[in-house]
């Protein structure tokens, strides 16, 4: 073959690619480069805690409004026991792509930093953070035939019969919240664990125990219904929904203001942009007046925050909960 017959194919063979180029210049992008926006496909939120918990009612409130916004469904399960460590490994093993979002509270991503030796997970480095949801202080409760009517009461027969009564305690939280009232108090009880709030506040009920302190916004309507009752509110003011239960102050106990938390998290192996994408969802759902409605009738406030406030809050409460669970000489489990 000649010399010319060769730079003939040669330029045929590069014309040849310059048209395919060209014609592949106005075909659609790879399907794989084309992912469905995010979500396309139902979401599950895992809570640590049984149904009726007040990070379970958070959990579903949120869950209503983001599948209205997003239009998936959106499905709490609720994962007890462990101290939250159930709940934990389901969201870290399954798949971090954003459609499995832990609903946690300060029992999951804070005090268990404080109160255990060594965690199955890490609550700063396992996680990335979404927003604060909610917060609220907490309600010293009594079965509702109870002799206290009063705090000092129920302190006076302590101080009496050191470690006779027993208080109720629905996580590791709650656990810390009452050695911190038996460190303010200068009294000593001994906790009887369950596995959730809802739980502790059966126990009382039963009068299984003698008091518990809890989440306020899942006893409130039990105290009202004269099924419990509350001996304090564990912030600086009464609450406007029980006028008539004293606050910290008022009940002689004015440092111990004891509050719950509850924030959105996904796994650390997440992609940005879906955990963005997430914390805008979630920041909609609390800026709807059906969410802002709800928070107005509770005894928790709607705190929604960036993810970058939601870290900074955490390593607060851990470093707070240690110094706590040290000078209450809280055994570490």
């Amino acid at each position: 073959m000649s010399t010319i017959d060769n730079a003939s194919r040669r330029r045929f063979v590069i014309a040849a690619g310059i048209t395919c180029a060209a014609g592949f210049a106005g075909l659609p992008a790879p399907a794989a480069a084309q992912a469905p926006a995010f979500p396309s496909r139902p979401i599950r939120f895992i809570v640590p805690f049984p149904s009726g918990s007040g990070t379970d009612m958070t959990a579903r409130v949120f869950a209503k409004k983001i599948g209205e916004l997003s239009g998936q469904g959106v499905v709490v399960e609720n994962k007890p026991g462990g101290n939250g460590f159930i709940g934990v490994q389901t969201l870290l093993g399954a798949p971090a792509d954003g459609y499995t979002v832990f609903i946690g509270s300060n029992s999951t991503l804070s005090t268990n930093a404080a109160t255990f030796r060594k965690l199955p997970y890490d609550p700063l480095t396992d996680f990335t953070p979404i927003t604060l949801l909610s917060r609220g202080p907490c309600l010293i409760i009594v079965p509702a035939n109870s002799p206290y009517h009063s705090l000092k009461e129920l302190v006076d027969d302590a101080h009496k019969r050191p470690g006779a009564l027993n208080y109720g305690t629905g996580s590791v939280s709650y656990t810390l919240y009452s050695e911190w009232l038996n460190e303010q108090s200068h009294m000593k009880t001994t906790g009887v664990p369950y596995k959730g709030a809802g739980d502790a506040i059966n126990g009382v009920m039963a009068a299984s125990v003698d008091f518990a302190v809890v989440d306020a916004s899942g006893a409130i309507e039990l105290v009202k219904a004269g099924r419990l009752r509350a001996l304090a509110y564990t912030a600086p003011q009464r609450s406007p929904l029980l006028p008539e239960v004293p606050s910290a102050p008022e009940a002689g106990i004015p440092d111990f203001l004891a509050y719950n938390w509850v924030a959105a998290a996904v796994s650390a192996r997440t992609p940005p942009a879906v955990a963005q994408r997430l914390g805008e969802l979630f920041a909609q759902a609390g800026a709807s007046a059906e969410v802002k409605a709800y928070y107005q009738r509770q005894s928790t406030s709607l705190i929604l925050s960036t993810p970058a406030e939601l870290r900074e809050y955490q390593k607060t409460e851990i470093a707070r909960w240690k110094r706590l669970a040290s000078i209450a000489k809280i055994e570490l489990q």
